[in-house]
């Protein structure tokens, strides 16, 4: 199984941007896509996440900007990211929780990360 993450970039403040994920593998499904982020010098801490059901949960700092979506015939997770803040400026990190895969279940995976800078 493997995560690549795309659409980091820098973007000024009260701008917006739009975080892919793409799960690829022998996969069957996951029960859990979500994005996590780090900055420097601080613990990566969870951003959002979406149920294979249907159910999301936020960070507070980022409800009512951020939408969290699946693509779950893709094994895809997105991010979109509106009116952007400095404090937003982190390493982004894909994760995927629960996979069924053809080996089996797997528990656990991340991506590499992609970075967002927010900055005027």
């Amino acid at each position: 199984v493997r995560l690549v993450e795309s659409g980091g970039d820098l973007v000024q403040p009260g701008g917006s941007l739009r975080l892919s994920c793409a799960a690829s593998g022998d996969i069957f499904s996951i029960d859990t896509l979500g994005w996590y982020r780090q900055a420097p010098g601080r613990q990566r801490e969870l951003v959002a996440t979406a149920a294979k059901g249907g159910s999301t949960k936020y960070a507070d700092s980022v409800k009512g900007r951020f939408t969290i979506s699946r693509d779950n015939d893709e094994n895809a997770v997105y991010l979109q990211m509106n009116s952007l803040r400095p404090e937003d400026t982190a390493a982004y990190y894909c994760n995927a929780e629960g996979i069924w895969t053809l080996s089996g279940y797997e528990s656990e995976y991340w991506g590499q990360g992609t970075q967002v800078t927010v900055s005027s």
